[in-house]
């Protein structure tokens, strides 16, 4: 999918490293850059596609999953606001499944920087009762930087759903997740890691409450180290399907699960609080280690 991404019919040039393009039904923003390649769909402003030059893709995207309006985009960055997990309907709240608007582009010889906007609407409020004004930012160059931004006067849970592809999950180890976590899959008991680190012999689904800034992906079969820092968070999510929820996903390929990790910066086991003249955040942002 992702060369497919780049080699789908330009509807609009914006500027010489900016394209507007349409996947499925969902208009995709493209940058192809000398220094980067990424893409981000217009509905969630949501992240498909990362890749310096040079570099393997690093953001894992379904191959299965359907590009269609209101529906979720399985991969990628999808932006969980403004709650998190089954909290609302829909599940991780609604901002991943509406249109934003491109309202903000900027380039260099060393990166393109997007910016989206949401704000409310009747639509939104009868699924939550406030007025917000939400802003996406995205810097593209070696690294990729994202920063969400949420005006208004209320509470809301977070997280930048972040999913990376790897060659082979069973050689992928986490670290600088800290020792306090909960554990989803075995109905939300608490548990401690000794040594903040984490492998994935089956499914895994953790609030880790105690994470370090930095996580780090050791992707040992794709000789590949990302590196996933983490802005103005309280907790670094980890999930990873395993196999018999992967292959009951309509959107995942049954062997999805060995290809994919997420490592999610989010604000869950504590809410983000957004006051009149103080905006909350949340950011993240990820490199490749080199060496």
């Amino acid at each position: 999918m992702n060369e497919k991404l780049f080699s789908l019919p330009v509807i609009e040039q914006i500027t010489p490293y900016i394209s507007q393009r349409l996947v499925g039904e969902l208009p995709v923003i493209t940058i192809v850059h000398p220094k980067v390649r990424a893409a981000v769909t217009l509905q969630g402003a949501q992240l498909i596609d990362w890749q310096p030059a040079g570099e393997a893709p690093v953001i894992w995207l379904s191959e299965k999953t359907a590009f269609a309006n209101g529906k979720a985009i399985r991969g990628g960055v999808p932006i969980c606001w403004p709650w998190f997990g089954p909290a609302g309907e829909p599940a991780h709240g609604f901002a991943r499944n509406l249109p934003w608007t491109l309202s903000a582009h900027d380039e260099n010889e060393e990166s393109v920087v997007l910016t989206f906007v949401l704000e409310s609407s009747e639509q939104t409020k009868k699924l939550w009762p406030h007025d917000f004004t939400l802003l996406a930012r995205y810097r593209f160059s070696d690294r990729c930087e994202i920063e969400l931004e949420a005006h208004g006067e209320f509470e809301a849970t977070a997280a930048l759903h972040s999913y990376f592809a790897v060659a082979d999950i069973a050689g992928v180890e986490v670290s600088g997740l800290g020792k306090h976590y909960i554990d989803k899959v075995n109905g939300g008991v608490e548990g401690a890691s000794e040594n903040g680190k984490q492998t994935y012999p089956d499914r895994v689904d953790r609030i880790h409450t105690q994470p370090e800034d930095c996580s780090v992906i050791v992707d040992t079969a794709g000789r590949r180290t990302l590196e996933i820092y983490h802005h103005y968070h309280s907790d670094v999510v980890t999930w990873n399907p395993g196999p018999a929820l992967s292959c009951s996903m309509g959107d995942m390929p049954n062997e999805g699960y060995k290809t994919m990790v997420c490592v999610e910066t989010a604000h869950v086991s504590t809410p983000m609080i957004s006051a009149a003249e103080a905006p909350s955040r949340l950011a993240t942002t990820f490199r490749i280690r080199k060496g």
